[in-house]
């Protein structure tokens, strides 16, 4: 199981990277395996702002659908268009392609109250 060490992460498994004033949220390869095969994502807040913690939108694997929620309050401004056609990429490669969605989080230091790599190991017990 893969951990990147530059993400911060949430204890409903989204993980968020700050690139310039931009953050990419995604769900962790923990909660990709533990969702089995990815076959839809519906994401119908762009455009909006959204509070920490609210949902942003769902994945739905063969057997589940689960809400995804915004690690830090936010404009979310991208949808990973690849994912309509390949929702798999975030299977097969949750950190990178699978990314879900881009925001302009409210503010940043929102993002010093999420788990750090170690506490998120620790939190799924890896």
């Amino acid at each position: 199981m893969n951990f990147p060490e530059q993400l911060k992460y949430t204890q409903e498994h989204e993980w968020i990277r700050l690139e310039g004033d931009v953050a990419v949220v995604g769900i962790t390869d923990f909660a990709q395996s533990e969702l089995g095969d990815i076959v839809f994502v519906e994401v119908e807040t762009v455009g909006k702002s959204i509070a920490k913690d609210a949902v942003f939108g769902t994945v739905e694997a063969v057997k589940t659908v689960s809400d995804l929620f915004l690690p830090v309050a936010g404009e979310v401004i991208e949808f990973n268009t690849a994912l309509n056609n390949s929702p798999e990429l975030i299977n097969s490669d949750p950190f990178g392609e699978g990314w879900i969605v881009k925001i302009k989080p409210s503010n940043v230091s929102d993002l010093s109250e999420l788990m750090d790599v170690a506490t998120y190991k620790s939190f799924v017990a890896h």
